[in-house]
């Protein structure tokens, strides 16, 4: 098992260029199921749930290809069957893709239930009641959800809980129906906007992503396509606070700056210089940090998976701040690795009161999630004296190359195997 082992103190300097977006990816790879061509897939970030997503629809049949380090080429016709059991199902969340997919490509769909992250229970149920919407039987035996539809038919659905998966997963679905489908109250973050363009290309007919109310004309033939995945924006944010804990200047590159209002508008609030340009965002923390209330919300609003990144940066700011979750029940688990580097953070719920301390000391800690772990680096680039982090199996599954983009900026920070540190103490 390896580690990472950080030495703060360090002030970022340079530029950083974001990878391809990966919420998006996990969503465009399965999407390329409903193909009847194949299909390109460019900008994908070099990750290991994108290896996996990939890795499963071969698996199953599809041919899958790396042309070069970020793009891939998948040909889906081979793929005969409905079901994916695969164990690697586990491993992420974002599988459960494989559902709208396979149902709308075969009208039936046998897929193991996903893992990934755990902070808080993830329910499908709203993903179900879009497909029943469609004319789909469904059951859930065994950690098995099993899907069937005589046929799929547009429909109006109604979403009571704004949720990325199940928005995602109904256009799927919907994407080769008879007729005509329409998502009331459907979530609007960029990589829907990215997945409906995506699906566009191959001859789609979807109108309204990014607002609430999604429509679908079923179409019964995709071609294929060459498509470049969004930058990712929850990567350039998390880089954006790096900067912004560290100090320094910092330019990120390869990003829509339009994607970043709600980051961008909470670190100037707490008194970081942001220069915005066409494609890309400049850094500039020379001051101390202010105090900032900040609650998560589904886009447009502050986005959950950068509430851990925020909040690390708020606990050496000046004053007291307030963290509201309004996304998910348990992602505040962190803060106790947080608090083993001196943090003073109070957790009620999914409220945190933030109390500023002078600065934060190297510590060992774990990452307890993915974007915990992101906050874990961050904090110790901050941190006085040396922080070594375990669990880093979940930051590699969403940020590509962290070590050699952190490093060229002037961080210290490296990869260490497990052995070679017993063999470090023994000397």
């Amino acid at each position: 098992m390896d580690k990472f082992v950080v030495l703060g103190g360090n002030k970022l300097n340079g530029e950083i260029t974001i990878s391809g977006a990966k919420n998006a990816a996990v969503a465009v790879i399965p999407a390329t199921i409903l193909s009847d061509d194949i299909c390109r897939i460019e900008n994908i970030p070099n990750i290991n749930d994108v290896s996996v997503i990939a890795h499963i629809l071969s698996e199953i049949g599809a041919k899958v290809r790396m042309i070069n380090k970020s793009t891939l080429e998948i040909d889906p016709r081979n793929i005969m069957s409905p079901v994916s059991s695969s164990d690697l199902m586990r491993h992420m969340r974002a599988s459960y893709y494989l559902l709208g997919s396979l149902l709308g490509r075969f009208s039936r769909a046998i897929v193991a239930l996903p893992g990934g992250c755990d902070f808080g229970v993830r329910p499908i149920d709203q993903h179900l009641k879009g497909f029943a919407a469609l004319g789909a039987r469904y059951k859930v035996e065994g950690g098995v959800v099993n899907i069937e539809a005589d046929e799929l038919i547009g429909n109006n659905v109604y979403m009571d809980v704004v949720s990325v998966g199940a928005t995602i997963n109904i256009m799927l679905a919907a994407v080769k129906a008879k007729g005509l489908t329409v998502i009331e109250n459907a979530a609007k973050e960029p990589h829907i906007v990215d997945l409906a363009n995506f699906l566009n290309s191959m001859g789609a007919e979807i109108m309204g992503a990014g607002t609430d109310i999604i429509k679908i004309k079923g179409v019964d033939y995709l071609k294929g396509t060459t498509y470049s995945i969004i930058p990712d924006q929850i990567e350039a944010g998390t880089y954006m606070v790096a900067a912004a804990a560290a100090g320094g200047n910092v330019l990120v590159r390869n990003i829509i700056p339009k994607h970043m209002e709600s980051i961008t508008a909470k670190l100037e609030e707490i008194g970081v210089t942001v220069i915005e340009y066409d494609d890309s965002i400049r850094i500039i923390r020379e001051n101390v940090l202010n105090k900032c209330n900040i609650k998560t919300m589904p886009h447009p609003g502050f986005p959950t998976d950068m509430q851990p990144q925020i909040t690390t940066l708020l606990s050496v700011a000046n004053g007291t701040s307030i963290v509201t979750e309004g996304v998910w029940d348990n992602r505040f688990r962190y803060v106790d690795e947080l608090r083993r580097m001196g943090a003073k953070i109070s957790v009620d719920g999914k409220l945190a009161v933030v109390e500023g301390v002078e600065k934060l000391i190297g510590s060992s800690v774990k990452a307890t999630d993915l974007r915990a772990g992101a906050a874990m680096i961050i904090a110790g680039l901050m941190a006085s004296g040396t922080t070594t982090i375990e669990g880093i199996e979940y930051i590699e599954r969403g940020y590509e190359n962290i070590i050699n983009k952190l490093t060229a900026l002037g961080a210290d920070i490296k990869r260490i195997r497990v052995q070679e540190e017993e063999m470090a103490k023994a000397l």
